[in-house]
């Protein structure tokens, strides 16, 4: 007879991967031990093996789960004008790192260390999220060449990503503010 799963797996999942998260951003993959990870979310690490079969799986959890709700940005930003959507998903970008600076630090630094199947499945992702941007900006300037939007969209992205290192809620500007800033250096340099 197959084991039932308890009313609260998911949540208990859900908290797993938040801790690791936690960890894996303070000290790094490599620095951040499943009994560590168990002793912080105060169980046993037979327990975590119950949730995730190893740490790498925990680790793709935490990096497919971010990119799952950021890849959710592209609809809250629908088609139209080409400025007024891309300030719409920077707005959305940095409103889900605001929330999630552990996660976007685990995904921007210990991509590497997941199994290459699982890693593949993450970069589709991202490129997933590369070309909507590209594509906000070949509407806008319909004649740049392929090599140039590709440049556009990263320049983009790397104004954004690393927000989490610099950008200080109530000092400077506001999330938004920043976010309609790189939407508006990206699309004033069109041709």
């Amino acid at each position: 007879m197959a084991r039932t799963q308890a009313e609260d797996y998911g949540e208990k999942r859900a908290a797993i991967v938040a801790e690791a998260a936690r960890l894996f951003a303070a000290r790094g993959f490599d620095g951040a031990s499943l009994a560590d990870l168990a002793a912080a979310c105060g169980m046993s690490k037979s327990l975590i093996y119950h949730y995730y079969p190893s740490k790498e799986a925990v680790l793709f959890a935490v990096m497919d789960g971010h990119m799952e709700a950021l890849l959710d940005a592209i609809e809250i930003a629908p088609a139209g004008g080409p400025a007024p959507p891309l300030r719409r998903f920077a707005r959305a970008l940095l409103g889900l790192y605001a929330g999630a600076a552990d996660r976007q630090k685990v995904l921007l630094y210990e991509l590497a260390r997941l199994p290459a199947a699982e890693r593949r499945q993450i970069i589709a992702k991202e490129r997933k999220l590369i070309a909507y941007v590209e594509d906000i900006l070949a509407r806008a300037a319909p004649r740049t060449e392929t090599a140039e939007l590709r440049a556009r969209a990263m320049l983009f992205f790397g104004m954004l990503n690393w927000t989490h290192t610099w950008l200080k809620p109530g000092r400077g500007l506001s999330r938004d503010e920043v976010a309609d800033l790189a939407a508006r250096t990206v699309l004033a340099a069109t041709p």
